[in-house]
């Protein structure tokens, strides 16, 4: 009777819960909010001061008393408590700030995460205020979310490259016969970004400065124009400002190594996947999402690297939560007939 009394008043949301963004979507409406996994923290009181676009900017800018955190670390949750303050405002703000709801949530996590990891994600999230709390492995959803049809007989890889993991997996009849993930994604090649400018030029910038880097001159790939672009930071021998000019051929090089370790990992799930499927994938190809595939030029390095066909989708960003949404709507009747696809 309470299900249904909270059914009336509130959306079931299906939620990627990422590293560097989270995502949402509710039942009914699509895709309603996307934010950085961020919160900025009073760190005397505790109290949470913003949540989202609004305490991303605030990271490397705030106050001695003022801390901005990303509460997620490689894709799993590092500090449960803040993720609970982070999800309630979510789960508030997308019911347009009602109190007292208590929506169904179906939320994606990596592959290979530990079972006190998994318990940790529920928790956290029935602490925000769920009533029922379901699991999907972030491939599967973004397989779902990609309109790849999982359920045929046939071979079909997804390369999710997020914000702080990166994971490959290879699906058929409905589930995944190999899977791998890996703790190298956007993150690191931001990180890469900094040490690169650190060694190079002795300029010391912050992960906000070489994320903007990544995105403007970022590739993969050679351009078919090279592009440049002047970074400011502070200078390590005199600690002053300094600007330099930054091509994309440095910053490819920058990249090189984190991208190096994914294609690494790709060959690695390749290597235990069975001759069939492998032989489905020169085919069919790999299928690129996450934030990470946004980096340009890298659909044809991949292509290059591991000689398979790269297609991107039109928002590889929203894949996932997509694929969280289309199990939940369904929800009801795959419960119903557990075809164990699910977590």
């Amino acid at each position: 009777m309470f299900n249904f009394l909270f059914s009336l008043f509130s959306n079931d949301m299906g939620v990627d819960l990422g590293t560097a963004n989270t995502l949402v979507y509710l039942d009914g409406r699509g895709v309603v909010l996307r934010e950085p996994s961020v919160v900025a923290l009073d760190k005397n009181t505790g109290e949470v001061l913003a949540i989202g676009m609004e305490a991303k900017k605030m990271l490397g800018k705030t106050p001695a008393n003022i801390v901005a955190v990303r509460p997620l670390r490689d894709g799993v949750i590092a500090d449960f408590e803040v993720t609970e303050k982070m999800i309630r405002y979510f789960i508030t703000r997308v019911h347009n700030r009602r109190a007292l709801l208590h929506p169904r949530v179906v939320i994606t996590v990596p592959t290979g995460i530990t079972e006190v990891e998994r318990r940790a994600v529920v928790d956290s999230v029935y602490q925000a205020g769920a009533r029922e709390v379901f699991l999907i492995e972030e491939p599967m959803a973004a397989a779902i979310g990609a309109e790849i049809p999982i359920e045929e007989p046939f071979g079909n890889m997804v390369v999710d490259i997020g914000g702080g993991c990166s994971e490959v997996a290879v699906i058929s009849l409905g589930g995944m016969v190999v899977s791998k993930a890996i703790g190298i994604a956007g993150d690191e090649m931001d990180r890469a970004i900094m040490s690169y400018l650190r060694k190079k030029y002795n300029l010391f910038i912050g992960e906000t400065i070489a994320e903007e880097v990544k995105i403007t001159i970022g590739s993969a790939f050679p351009r078919a124009e090279e592009k440049r672009m002047e970074v400011k930071g502070r200078e390590q021998a005199t600690s002053l400002p300094r600007t330099v000019d930054v091509t994309s051929e440095e910053i490819r090089l920058a990249l090189s190594e984190p991208l190096g370790t994914i294609v690494d990992l790709i060959k690695q799930t390749i290597e235990e996947t069975p001759p069939e499927l492998v032989a489905d994938l020169v085919d069919r190809g790999i299928v690129l999402v996450g934030g990470g595939a946004l980096l340009s030029g890298l659909p044809e390095f991949l292509a290059q690297e591991i000689n398979l066909p790269v297609n991107l989708p039109n928002d590889p960003l929203t894949c996932v939560v997509l694929g969280a949404g289309k199990y939940l709507e369904t929800l009801d009747i795959i419960k119903k007939s557990r075809r164990g696809i699910f977590f």
